[in-house]
């Protein structure tokens, strides 16, 4: 009986925790626009050197037009397996060139 009498204030005190710790991570968080700024700068260098066109048109499509992968394969006329495939591979080909970039 005595330990109902004090989970009540303490489910209530874990919700005040949470937001101070969200406070504190904004006021104590560093800025990381310069970081951002170079691993967008290395992303557009790597698009541009080490994919193919073909992955470029593709990751255009999927990423920047929000196009899904059934609806690039019709476009293209290709296979959707096709699609995701090259689409894996650009990424992995992206992550292995900006993994050592920051």
């Amino acid at each position: 009986m005595g330990s109902t009498r004090y989970e009540k204030p303490f489910a209530n005190r874990a919700s005040e925790w949470a937001g101070d710790l969200a406070v504190w991570t904004r006021q104590n968080a560093g800025d990381n626009s310069e970081r951002l700024e170079r691993l967008r700068r290395s992303l557009r260098q790597a698009r541009e050197r080490e994919l193919t066109s073909r992955q470029r048109q593709l990751l255009e499509l999927y990423y920047e037009q929000g196009m899904t992968i059934p609806q690039i394969a019709e476009e293209l006329g290709l296979n959707r397996s096709t699609v995701s495939r090259t689409l894996r591979r650009a990424r992995d080909r992206l992550y292995r060139c900006l993994r050592y970039a920051l």
